[in-house]
């Protein structure tokens, strides 16, 4: 009786060590940031954290930088989809974002924004500057708040603050960029 009640103590230590294991891992992925329970951002996923994803429940994923990125997965598409997710790629030049690239991620978001998505680009700034303006204007998350969890990966400027003032302005959105410095 003695050896049962050790095998189900050390099954029961076994177990819980592996779900501690895989939640730590979605935090293992660079950069990643939760928004809300359908909604994060992150770096490049390992194939094993695009399994992940699906076993967290993720139902699409977004990536915004090119296949050909340092550290990309070139086959990330044919993954995602082995997997039983939505992808969707809006290849987005670094030192040259357009609003187009934007407007393109949050059309695919828009159409139906109750999935569990992930955002990724190689390190997430690009995605977290996108995830910003995406909360912002469509999730009507105040622009303090969205902000400063942006500024928690990291501080866009030049081409990047200009594409998000350009579209926060042509949106009605109006924020003291440098005074929440």
């Amino acid at each position: 009786m003695i050896k049962i009640v050790k095998k189900l103590i050390l099954a029961a230590v076994f177990m819980g060590s592996v779900c501690t294991a895989q939640a730590a891992e979605l935090s293992e992925i660079k950069n990643y940031k939760e928004y809300s329970p359908t909604f994060s951002s992150a770096g490049q996923p390992s194939d094993e954290q695009l399994e992940l994803l699906k076993d967290e429940g993720f139902e699409r994923v977004v990536y915004i930088a090119f296949s050909n990125s340092k550290g990309a997965i070139t086959n990330e598409d044919e993954l995602v989809k082995e997997l039983g997710m939505d992808y969707v790629q809006v290849p987005v030049v670094w030192d040259t974002p357009l609003k187009s690239d934007f407007y393109a991620f949050a059309g695919s978001m828009k159409h139906e924004p109750e999935k569990k998505t992930l955002l990724h680009c190689q390190a997430n700034y690009r995605a977290s500057a996108f995830a910003f303006l995406y909360r912002v204007l469509y999730q009507d998350v105040p622009a303090a708040e969205a902000r400063e969890d942006m500024l928690s990966v990291w501080e866009p400027d030049g081409a990047w603050e200009a594409l998000i003032l350009e579209i926060l302005e042509e949106n009605g959105i109006e924020i003291s960029w440098k005074a929440q410095d």
